[in-house]
């Protein structure tokens, strides 16, 4: 074991470097494998020496960025992450999934901070922006944990919420309806194992692809649970999902908390459970950024191009309120 010392003066750099609830440290910590503490004004780090030294470098450059900027963003953590070990994701344990060879691997800091928190809790929650893998990765962690004999069935949700359309101008019966809403698991399914197999694996009740409102009365024993699109559960939903939870079963919870489609009085059951559960032993929240994105090179664009023009309206609304 080894370990390193970072003196921190000043106490308004001790709070920029650390985050909000020490949520820099924790994803230094995630990804780089160490052990991070904060104590009279210095930060201890141990682990294998590699690691240590690694996280020092970030801890510095992170550091020197404070005292230029002021506060620091879950971005600049990750930047600095990616920078001092670019190689990050190819580091990590791939993921073994079932086509017949296809690994998948984390391609930023973010996610392989993701990947590794899924290995290690039983659940998860991942926060981040649209395009940074939350669905995709939970998939692929699922698919990896059947084809290990680890769980006996996958079972993907989501909650069908009428973002701006309604479910009874569809057509067809009621699957047809629900079938939009549960497209994108599917999506992310059928890149890891062929048609025919998912098919089996239907039939089979091995893999299941439903609505949140589902879930009511069922107790999921050795399963693999993913609640996709979880910020449009409503308090109560998210209390219900949760506690379909049994023995041997692992859920990731994943969302955007920035595009809720819930009615403007509802409260969403994510931002809820993300405040109630933060603290309990076996949870653990991840926070993807838009560093993490990894689909067209313009999405990243795109979703900075929105935030630039929403946070000024977000200022004023502030300020009425």
């Amino acid at each position: 074991m080894f370990e390193a010392t970072i003196s921190l003066t000043e106490p308004q750099l001790a709070l920029s470097l650390l985050g909000t609830q020490d949520q820099h440290l924790k994803a230094i910590r995630h990804a780089l494998g160490v052990a991070v503490t904060h104590r009279d004004g210095k930060i201890r780090v141990s682990g294998q020496p590699e690691a240590v030294a690694k996280a020092t470098t970030v801890l510095e450059q992170l550091k020197s960025r404070a005292e230029r900027m002021g506060a620091l963003t879950d971005d600049d953590v990750s930047r600095v992450l990616a920078g001092i070990n670019g190689e990050l994701g190819r580091e990590t344990v791939p993921i073994d999934i079932i086509a017949t060879g296809r690994t998948i691997r984390p391609r930023s800091a973010g996610q392989a901070q993701y990947v590794e928190s899924i290995r290690r809790h039983d659940l998860v929650f991942a926060i981040g922006p649209a395009g940074s893998g939350k669905t995709y990765l939970a998939v692929a962690m699922a698919v990896e944990a059947l084809k290990r004999h680890q769980i006996r069935k996958i079972v993907l949700v989501r909650p069908a919420v009428e973002a701006g359309e309604s479910l009874g101008f569809l057509p067809g019966d009621l699957q047809a309806k629900i079938n939009p809403y549960l497209r994108p698991l599917l999506d992310a399914l059928r890149e890891m194992i062929d048609y025919d197999q998912i098919k089996r694996y239907m039939e089979m009740d091995v893999i299941e692809v439903l609505p949140l409102a589902y879930m009511r009365g069922r107790t999921l024993n050795e399963s693999f649970i993913i609640l996709d699109e979880a910020q449009n559960t409503t308090v109560s939903q998210m209390k219900m999902f949760l506690t379909r939870m049994g023995e041997g079963s692992k859920i990731v919870a994943s969302g955007d908390v920035t595009q809720t489609d819930l009615p403007v009085h509802a409260s969403s059951g994510l931002k809820d459970a993300l405040r109630r559960l933060r603290h309990i032993q076996g949870v653990d929240v991840v926070r993807l950024t838009k560093a993490d994105i990894v689909r067209h090179r313009l999405v990243q664009d795109i979703v900075h191009a929105y935030d630039r023009e929403l946070k000024p309206k977000r200022s004023r609304s502030e300020k009425n309120g």
